[in-house]
């Protein structure tokens, strides 16, 4: 088994300490970190996000699969800074202004780092102005609002609303979650995507990022 099946692997059963080793194992083999991050790393969280959508994993198995990942790419980090393809895109991510429910962004944000993307984490109760300020700053292809209670789910469309004002909707994508919302509702506001779960939300994301690309 080639070392970067065996990153996959290991970091699909959540083996950080041996993911660690393998990760700087191939890059003293002289293996180029990017090829390390897709074919070891990302590879194995798009496994461990397929299981997730089917039932098969759960959120206590993607979480010790994300640690695992984390550790693999904070080596990879200072090696990867030199080459400007290593991130597929950036996205800014939050609880709506009210709300105080992480759970659900952590796992989006998680299974978005697990496909490459940089993820501008703004925390919970988070005002429309914020993800707006934050998405120019930090020029994001997209702003992702999560909600878990029926009474914040309006605050999504305001954040729509302050992309219009600042002139930058025709650049970023709004993405929408969370237990109460539903693709209606991402209609009736005018984002661009709802979705039902995380490994969803990190797929769709991607995939935003590769066509703005």
């Amino acid at each position: 088994m080639s070392i970067l099946n065996e990153i996959s692997e290991n970091l699909q059963r959540g083996k950080t300490k041996i993911v660690k080793e393998l990760v700087q194992q191939a890059i003293d083999e002289g293996i180029s970190p990017k090829e390390i991050l897709e074919q070891g790393l990302l590879s194995g969280m798009d496994v461990v996000g397929e299981k997730f959508k089917k039932n098969e994993v759960f959120v206590p198995e993607v979480l010790v699969a994300a640690r695992a990942m984390n550790m693999g790419t904070a080596l990879l980090k200072p090696l990867l800074a030199d080459d400007s393809a290593a991130s597929v895109g950036r996205v800014c991510i939050g609880t709506v202004k009210g709300d105080l429910h992480d759970i659900g962004k952590n796992l989006v944000k998680m299974m978005m780092e697990g496909k490459g993307l940089e993820v501008v984490d703004l925390g919970t109760d988070v005002d429309p102005e914020t993800y707006v300020k934050t998405a120019l700053e930090q020029n994001c292809q997209i702003i992702c609002c999560s909600a878990l209670l029926t009474t914040t789910m309006p605050v999504m469309g305001q954040v729509v609303k302050e992309a219009e004002k600042a002139g930058i909707r025709h650049k970023v994508k709004i993405m929408i979650g969370g237990a109460p919302v539903t693709e209606a509702f991402c209609q009736e506001i005018g984002a661009d995507k709802y979705t039902p779960d995380a490994a969803s939300a990190a797929d769709a994301a991607a995939a935003f990022c590769r066509e703005i690309a």
